[in-house]
């Protein structure tokens, strides 16, 4: 009898990324441009990740597990209809949120992170709860971001993002961005953006540097190898 099981996400323990000493490829990606970003780097640092059926699991994984290690209270929230916290995710793998997305609205958040994949992106653009959520990020100056598709599926198409950042390297996806670039990961104040799969740690460890600062980040790109 075959069953299917839902893997839910473990917080998972900080302390130990401490004793890695960094290699001296950090920062991770080839190409990486930015701008000064406004965040203020405090001990506490919480963070939402949206996540829908198809969403891209990689890209999901490595945005949780990486800020995990920086130390960041990591929340994955469903945008699914209904409460529902089960995801099949764009390969299949099923995931399971801490919470609908409803429950979000009201919390006080240091940085929104969308994964990409399609059709997830789609679906998170569809959630007005979430997008409501991004614009109250973007109204206060506080961090956000997203990956593969959803720079320009989710925040092109909602006024999130302006001209200069990147996308997934497809032209239906980068048509709808205002001069997108090949940087594999790019910062433009509070909004940081990236291409895929490939550069999604990249663009975690970032997301973690704005976060806690380049030190931090070193640390965390020494332990995992990078």
């Amino acid at each position: 009898m075959r069953t299917t099981a839902a893997l839910v996400f473990l917080r998972v323990a900080t302390s130990s990324t401490t004793a890695f000493t960094p290699r001296s490829v950090y920062p991770l990606a080839k190409r990486i441009s930015s701008a000064n970003s406004s965040v203020s780097m405090t001990a506490t640092k919480r963070v939402l990740v949206p996540i829908a059926d198809d969403s891209e699991e990689i890209e999901t994984t490595c945005i949780t597990d990486t800020l995990v290690r920086f130390g960041a209270e990591v929340v994955v929230a469903s945008v699914k209809p209904g409460g529902d916290l089960v995801c099949k995710m764009s390969r299949g793998v099923k995931m399971m949120a801490d919470i609908p997305i409803d429950e979000a609205v009201g919390q006080s958040w240091d940085l929104v992170a969308l994964p990409g994949g399609m059709p997830g992106a789609e679906h998170l653009r569809d959630s007005a709860t979430l997008i409501s959520i991004l614009e109250k990020q973007k109204a206060e100056g506080k961090l956000y971001g997203a990956i593969c598709a959803s720079p320009a599926v989710v925040l092109a198409t909602k006024g999130l993002v302006g001209g200069g950042a990147t996308c997934f390297p497809a032209e239906g996806l980068r048509s709808k961005m205002s001069s997108p670039v090949d940087d594999d990961v790019v910062v433009q104040g509070n909004v940081v953006t990236s291409k895929g799969p490939g550069t999604a740690l990249a663009f975690a460890v970032k997301l973690g540097e704005l976060l806690y600062g380049e030190e931090k980040a070193k640390s965390v790109a020494g332990a995992l190898l990078l």
